[in-house]
């Protein structure tokens, strides 16, 4: 098929490409329990943070950060006054949590991301997949989230 005529309903993530990524963020403050230890600003949470920026430079996408030190990765896609779907989550962790909280939904936005540069696909509007500061609440509970 033409990359060109290509539409969303042909296209798929690339499946070992997302779990390939989230294999490696999830190894940064990883438990010997299988979940994460990323408190907000944490050693971890900072290696964890610099390792997105590089997937998002590496993938040719624009790294975007905020007042609020909220970090994204944005593909522009319509005019410059066209709005911008917001997707993601945190990748900061509740002491010892889930490896899948919040990094699951950052990692899922990025791939939706490169997903659709990867198609060719031009949409009417740009999209930014966000790491919310904060969200777990470590220092003044969802400072990311409510910057927005």
């Amino acid at each position: 098929m033409n990359p060109l005529t290509k539409t969303w309903r042909d296209m798929r993530v690339n499946a070992e490409r997302m779990q390939a990524a989230f294999d490696e963020l999830a190894q940064i403050g990883a438990t010997p329990e299988g979940g994460v230890h990323r408190p907000t600003f944490s050693e971890a949470h900072l290696a964890a943070r610099k390792w997105f920026r590089a997937q998002i430079e590496n993938a040719g996408l624009e790294f975007r950060t905020d007042g609020a030190g909220n970090h994204s990765a944005f593909l522009a896609q319509g005019e410059a006054e066209a709005p911008t779907l917001l997707l993601g989550s945190h990748l900061d962790s509740v002491p010892n949590g889930g490896r899948f909280d919040g990094a699951l939904g950052v990692m899922a936005a990025f791939e939706v991301l490169r997903t659709i540069q990867d198609a060719g696909l031009k949409l009417k509007l740009n999209l930014e997949a966000i790491d919310f500061t904060d969200e777990e609440g470590t220092l003044v509970g969802l400072l990311g989230s409510e910057h927005q």
